[in-house]
This record gives C-alpha cells, sequence and structure tokens, in this order.
C-alpha cells in the first residue's frame, strides 16, 4: 500500500513542507503569545491597565504591514532559508525583553518590534513554491498556511498551562511564572531559528539559490503598471497612518499617548517614506521602461494587484472578525435560556463558537490550495471562494436582527429567530462561511507564485501585508458601526474584489505544469 505523500518523509520536498509550516507556526505562536496572559499580567503588574492592554494590542499589528514588504524583498535577496532562521533567532530578543519588562515604555517597545515576526508568514510561500510543481503548488501552500496558522491558537491554548501549572504550581516561580513562560515562548524561536538553518536547503537537486542582485522595488512591465503600482503601495503607509490615529486617540493616565507634535511628525514620517518608495520606484523603473522590457521578463500586474484585493477581503477580514466574534455571540443570544432557565450564552460558549472560526483553518485553507490545483482553472476557483465570501458573511448579518433602542439610546441586537435551534444555525453559517475565508486565503496563495517566479517573495509580501491593511481598515469600521452592519459591509468588501479579480484576474499560464 502506498504511502499517503503528505507523511513519506523519505521526499526532500515533503520534509521541507513540514519543517516550513512548523517556523511558521512558531512565529505565530510568538506573535500573538500576549493576549492569553493579559489578564495575567494585569493582576500581578498593579501599575499595569486596560488601556495599556489595548495599546500594546495595537503596537502588535503596527510594523507588521512594513515588515512584510521588507521580509518580501529580503527574501527574493538571499533566500527563504537565512531570512526564516534570521527573524525566528533576531525576534526571541524582543520576546525575552517583554517577557521581563518592568516598564511600560520597555513593555510598548518590546512589543513594536516583536509585531515585525508577523512577516515570517510570506518567506514559507517562497520555500514551498520552488520546491513543488505548479500543478501541486496550490495544495502544498494551502497546507504550509493552514497549518502554521494554527500557532495562534495553540498560544491560547497552551500558554496560561505553561504559566499557571508548569511554572506556577509545579516549578513554584510564583506570581513571576506568566514571565517565565513568554520567555519561554521566546527561547522556543530562538532554537528553531537555529534549527531551521541546518534542516532545509533553499532549492532541490542542488540547485543554488539565484538571488536578486540588490534589494529594490518591484520592477514592472508598462507605464501603467508603474501607476498601478505607485498607487497600490499609498494604502500601505495609508493604513500605518490610521494605526497612529488610533494611537492618538488613546490616553494614559489622562494624558494623550502621543501628543499633537509627536503625532504630526510620525505623519511627516510616513509621507516621506511613500515619496521615498516613488522616487526609488520611478528611478528603478522608468529606465527599463524606457529601453523596453523582454516578453520573457513581462508579467500582469492588474493580477497583483487583484490578489492584494483578495487578500485584503478575506485575510483582513478573518483578523477583524476574530477580535469581534466572541462579543458578537456573547451579546446577540445573551438572553437565551435552557428548559430549567439557566442562561445558555456564557463568556465560555461564546469564546468555543468564536474559536471554530480560526480552528477550520487546519483543513479550509488546504482545501482551497487543492481545489485551485485540481478544478483546473485558478481564476475561477477564486471568483467562486470570493462569492462564497459575501453570501457567508450576509448570512452572519442575518443571525441578528436589531431590536428595541435601550436606554442608553442605542438600538439593541438580537437573534434574528427564537429557540436553541438558531443558535445551533448560527454556529453552521459561521463555519461555512470561515470555510470559505480561509479557502479563499489558500487559493491566494495558489497562484501568487506563478505571477513572477523571480518576485515571488515581493509579491507575496505585497499581499500579505495587504492582509493586515484590511484588518486595520475593518476594525477601525467595526468601532464607528453595529455588528449587523459589519458583517454587512465586509461582505460588500468581499463582493468588490471579486468584481475586481473577475476583470483583472489573469489566469496563470502553465498553471498545471508538472514541473517545479
Amino acid at each position: 500500500m502506498k504511502k499517503p505523500e503528505l507523511i513519506d518523509f523519505s521526499q526532500e520536498r515533503i520534509r521541507t513542507l513540514h519543517y516550513t509550516w512548523i517556523a511558521f507556526f512558531v512565529t505565530f505562536y510568538v506573535w500573538f503569545n500576549m493576549a492569553p496572559l493579559a489578564t495575567t499580567m494585569l493582576r500581578e503588574m498593579d501599575w499595569l491597565t486596560r488601556e495599556h492592554i489595548k495599546v500594546l494590542a495595537i503596537c502588535n499589528v503596527a510594523l507588521t504591514i512594513p515588515a512584510r514588504i521588507v521580509i518580501g524583498a529580503l527574501i527574493d535577496r538571499y533566500g527563504p532559508r537565512i531570512v526564516f532562521s534570521i527573524l525566528m533567532i533576531t525576534m526571541s530578543v524582543p520576546a525575552f525583553t517583554f517577557a521581563f519588562g518592568n516598564t511600560f515604555i520597555q513593555l510598548l517597545i518590546s512589543r513594536l518590534v516583536l509585531g515585525s515576526i508577523g512577516a515570517g508568514f510570506v518567506i514559507g510561500i517562497r520555500m514551498v513554491a520552488q520546491w513543488f510543481p505548479k500543478n501541486m503548488v496550490g495544495r502544498a501552500e494551502g497546507f504550509y498556511a493552514g497549518w502554521g496558522n494554527f500557532g495562534s491558537a495553540w498560544a491560547a491554548m497552551t500558554l496560561p498551562w505553561i504559566a499557571i501549572t508548569l511554572f506556577g504550581d509545579w516549578l513554584n516561580l510564583g506570581p513571576d511564572s506568566w514571565r517565565y513562560a513568554l520567555a519561554f515562548n521566546g527561547l522556543v524561536s530562538l532554537v528553531y531559528g537555529i534549527m531551521y538553518l541546518f534542516l532545509v536547503r533553499d532549492m532541490p537537486g542542488g540547485q543554488k539559490f539565484e538571488g536578486a542582485k540588490k534589494m529594490e522595488p518591484m520592477t514592472v512591465s508598462s507605464w501603467g503598471d508603474l501607476a498601478q503600482y505607485l498607487a497600490w503601495s499609498f494604502p500601505l503607509v495609508g493604513a500605518m497612518g490610521v494605526l497612529t490615529w488610533r494611537l492618538s486617540n488613546v490616553r494614559i493616565s489622562g494624558e494623550p499617548l502621543l501628543s499633537g507634535g509627536l503625532l504630526y511628525g510620525i505623519y511627516a514620517v510616513l509621507a516621506l517614506v511613500y515619496v521615498g518608495h516613488v522616487i526609488k520606484t520611478l528611478q528603478v523603473n522608468v529606465p527599463v521602461l524606457k529601453a523596453g522590457v523582454p516578453e520573457s521578463e513581462r508579467y500582469h500586474w492588474g493580477s497583483v494587484a487583484a490578489l492584494n484585493s483578495t487578500y485584503f477581503a478575506n485575510f483582513g477580514a478573518e483578523l477583524a472578525v476574530v477580535s469581534m466574534l466572541p462579543m458578537f455571540f456573547e451579546t446577540t443570544f445573551r438572553s437565551l435560556r435552557s428548559e430549567d432557565g439557566n442562561y445558555i450564552m456564557t463568556a465560555t460558549l461564546a469564546g468555543l463558537i468564536a474559536a471554530s472560526f480560526a480552528f477550520v483553518n487546519l483543513f479550509a485553507r488546504p482545501l482551497g490550495g487543492l481545489l485551485s490545483d485540481t478544478m483546473k482553472n485558478r481564476k475561477k476557483t477564486m471568483l467562486i471562494y470570493m462569492v462564497g465570501i459575501a453570501i457567508g458573511f450576509l448570512g452572519m448579518a442575518n443571525i441578528a436582527a436589531y431590536g428595541p433602542v435601550g436606554e442608553n439610546g442605542e438600538t439593541t441586537i438580537v437573534p434574528t429567530f427564537d429557540g436553541l435551534w438558531w443558535l445551533g444555525v448560527a454556529v453552521l453559517i459561521t463555519i461555512a462561511c470561515s470555510m470559505f475565508v480561509q479557502g479563499a486565503e489558500g487559493a491566494t496563495f495558489a497562484i501568487i507564485p506563478m505571477i513572477k517566479k523571480r518576485m515571488t517573495g515581493q509579491i507575496a509580501g505585497m499581499a500579505g501585508a495587504y492582509g493586515n491593511v484590511g484588518a486595520v481598515c475593518y476594525l477601525v469600521l467595526f468601532s464607528l458601526v453595529d455588528s449587523k452592519t459589519f458583517f454587512y459591509v465586509i461582505a460588500a468588501g468581499a463582493a468588490i474584489s471579486f468584481l475586481f479579480c473577475w476583470w483583472t484576474l489573469e489566469e496563470p499560464k502553465d498553471a498545471f505544469a508538472e514541473e517545479i
């Protein structure tokens, strides 16, 4: 009986796939290490407040956007093996600093820097693309992303136990046990970063990785593509401006976190960054375009833009929905009672239901990649998934209905139908929607390696950054509207992405070839 290929460790490419998803898993395990221990930190450090935690949560995603762009360029220059190893090793330093920080400034700076580890995802996209043929790259990328992404859930599941039981009860480290749990988290990153350097190679068959000669902006194929590239680069900086604005509204001990002078100084720096990017992009591309781009070097930039939009609409929505879903279920079904009169919807149950949205990542993303490989039309697969997301979020919007106006003047949200059966239907709608959301993520990265092989890192970095841009935009919108309206908004985002993909996404050439 033939062994399933996924566990056939005699193949070097299978070993590389597993070593690489574990690396991605480790980066997300470290990136999301604060939330599970936030309440413990508040309890053990009497000077720390909930407002501090909110600020640290924002800082945790702030630098991920530029980091994914920079990491994408580094991969294409030096190769994924070295970049992945260095990222895990260097990010262990802010992980240790955060674990043993005793002032808010220490926590703030270390959390800000540590957010860069969220860029680890794009590295494995290039690594997997180099080891698998085109007719298998979708399922390989989907497996890599789906299982690696589970690192965030694993942090939530295990870090409280490590802190309370292992370091607190068994090793008797007292009130500092949470610090040692976070330090252990950083140690995992350090150790596996060193291991990864020796476990994998960049290329199969003894080939040598041929990286770009230097780090520079993406090269394009036409003047129209150049205009698109500059336009699509602006929201990456703009999202940083939105985060800065959000931080400016936070007050610590009655004082704004960012004073007026500092706020406008950051805005000025961001503006200069974008202007510098425009100048550098023109310096690189104008001479090339004037000389004429050879046919062999041309690629369709509209496909890059289309996949930026899909990741904005799927991964951006996922990050935003996971952040609000427990509260949505807890408040919507708060009056639901069992036959004996007890309230059913507890915070614990709401958290478990919300966890189902992320848990299906383990098989939904690989399925998205697999379908992209087997349906023989990657564009059509992408379009079907985007329609599914739009319908799924419309379904989630109709889990609840507008109720009476409360004492505070706000309209309440109530279940659309009464009874426990409707809660069961709501959970099924949530899981079905999540299947489309995360399957679309797998389908997105099944196409990216085929647009322009030598630029896979930069293209993956830009698309990955747009996922974070989507999260920023959707979370800001969520702070301004009710949950029902929020679901309508993200459904509209998926519908717009569908139309944009239908118009601009091209089916990759030789998308199902058997060679690497």
